[in-house]
């Protein structure tokens, strides 16, 4: 739980860039509990539920939530976004192994989606990605796989040489 002391110390440190930031993140849906994620993840039974894990103030978030902001009305009709403060709800950090920055990740029908990145690491996407296109293009496929019952999918695009697990 953080105490009010905490968020006036964040907000000094971080300043004007949480300021800027927040109307960015304001924009998009908070889940505020680890019930909330559940009921999230468990309610949606035609769409894909795009997580993103993280911190409003962090840089990395604040570019991927502006992509995540962008894509959102061209993907509501298979695809609900939302962001999870991984301070204030814990309870998925150790599961998830939530030790990035920004942590990008996609359930379908209560289940946990896999992607092929060529990072190594197929459980999320952990880097922002500023590309507009190129996260519609992934969330295209993992929707598309997931209505095949596929648990995994292959990335339309290859990052193993930018981002190696």
């Amino acid at each position: 739980e953080m105490c009010i002391r905490d968020r006036w110390y964040q907000r000094r440190v971080h300043g004007d860039n949480s300021k800027l930031h927040r109307k960015m993140s304001y924009l998009l849906p908070h889940l505020d509990s680890g019930w909330e994620v559940d009921q999230a993840i468990l309610s949606e039974e035609d769409r894909v539920v795009i997580i993103r894990f993280g911190h409003d103030y962090d840089p990395q978030c604040m570019i991927m939530d502006e992509t995540l902001l962008k894509v959102a009305e061209d993907v509501k009709l298979f695809a609900v976004i939302y962001l999870v403060d991984i301070t204030e709800v814990p309870d998925f950090n150790t599961m998830y192994e939530l030790y990035d920055p920004v942590t990008v990740m996609f359930f379908f029908r209560n289940k946990h989606m896999m992607i092929d990145l060529g990072t190594g690491n197929n459980n999320k996407i952990n880097w922002p990605i500023s590309d507009k296109q190129e996260f519609i293009d992934i969330v295209e496929t993992v929707y598309k796989g997931a209505r095949k019952g596929k648990g995994l999918v292959i990335s339309p695009k290859d990052y193993s040489t930018k981002h190696k697990y």
